[in-house]
């Protein structure tokens, strides 16, 4: 079974307070900001303690890697490395394509 970390939401600091400011994690640079210096109260920095295992860091939960899909020909690739990689179709790809990829895949 492959166990992951608890992947916290890190977001920027005062991203709640105004709406204009992109919640998107930004390392702070304020000279005296105490968000910076970690002081007591405020939320957790990224850090590379919070990174999963590099064994299992991109597998999904039965232990394969995924890979998007957009066309047959780029899942004929797959159909050689079918143990290792599990295909997932790409959201820009029409119906009529999609039909194509899932019956080439069965």
């Amino acid at each position: 079974k492959i166990v992951k970390k608890k992947s916290n939401k890190f977001v920027r600091w005062h991203a709640d307070l105004y709406k204009r400011m992109n919640p998107s994690w930004r390392k702070p640079h304020g000279m005296d900001g105490r968000f910076r210096r970690n002081f007591k109260g405020t939320p957790a920095h990224v850090k590379c303690g919070y990174g999963s295992n590099k064994k299992t860091r991109f597998l999904l939960p039965d232990g394969f890697l995924k890979m998007t899909v957009s066309n047959v020909k780029e899942l004929e690739l797959l159909l050689m490395h079918n143990k290792k990689y599990a295909a997932e179709i790409a959201h820009n790809v029409s119906s009529r394509k999609r039909k194509l990829i899932i019956e080439r895949a069965e």
